[in-house]
């Protein structure tokens, strides 16, 4: 998976589609996530780097990893084709 390459995104995780209009702010481990898909990581990859970088439980991550994932595809900004 990754982002749309239409999908403008800055460093601080401003995240822009310009097909439609729609911006969206995201909070630091999101914007880590975005980064990590930018950069072309699979989901294992970026789960491990989210796991050494923060201190949180493995089943509490992979929620929130999976959440996000999910809302980037209701918004239509991830290609699941990638």
């Amino acid at each position: 998976m990754k982002l749309y390459a239409n999908i403008a995104v800055s460093e601080s995780g401003y995240l822009f589609n310009p097909m439609n209009g729609d911006s969206f702010s995201t909070n630091p481990v999101a914007t880590d996530i975005i980064q990590q898909l930018k950069e072309g990581k699979n989901i294992e990859e970026i789960k491990k780097f989210l796991f050494a970088k923060y201190d949180v439980e493995k089943p509490t991550l992979e929620r929130d990893i999976d959440e996000f994932m999910n809302e980037l595809k209701d918004y239509y900004l991830l290609d699941n084709n990638g």
